[in-house]
């Protein structure tokens, strides 16, 4: 039994959907700073955990399809498929990179300046170290962003984690 170009085209569309959506649902459920429900949580962790497998079967069965209708279509449906694969490519690759270690990475070197001329806010929470006559206060906002910072206090060398 042959299947019609529409089937295969309805296929297609779902694959390549699926590959962005196993890229999406994590990267738009796991955000943060802002609140995140537990269920929708448990589920953008399990995707991100099968997305890689999924994702690589999901583009055999893209290149797969694709390669069935391209000799059959014209020049601007060879485009879109094009696209589509490639759409499809960027969210399996995507699927497999830790993007949220691109918003969290560590501090190289800290800038710090007086409390006096500080521009935090008194509520802001903040971590302190003191060693040897020298401190150091380390913003909560700061850290969560960073979460690792290697620092030198009063001689004793400190890391500062959050």
């Amino acid at each position: 039994m042959r299947t019609s170009n529409a089937t295969k085209y309805l296929v297609l569309g779902f694959l390549i959907l699926l590959n962005l959506a196993l890229f999406f649902i994590p990267a738009v459920i796991i955000r943060p700073f802002s609140h995140q429900a537990a269920r929708p949580l448990l589920v953008a962790m399990a995707v991100k955990q099968y997305a890689p497998l999924l994702t690589a079967l999901s583009m055999l069965g893209i290149l797969l399809l694709v390669g069935m209708l391209w000799r059959r279509v014209s020049l601007w449906k060879k485009a879109i498929l094009v696209l589509g694969v490639c759409l499809a490519a960027g969210a399996a690759v995507m699927a497999r990179v830790d993007y949220f270690e691109w918003m969290f990475h560590p501090l190289l070197e800290a800038g710090f300046e007086p409390a006096e001329t500080s521009k935090l806010d008194p509520s802001e929470m903040v971590m302190a170290v003191s060693f040897n006559q020298e401190a150091r206060a380390y913003p909560i906002r700061e850290m969560a962003y960073h979460h690792v910072l290697n620092d030198m206090v009063g001689g004793v060398p400190v890391v500062a984690t959050y």
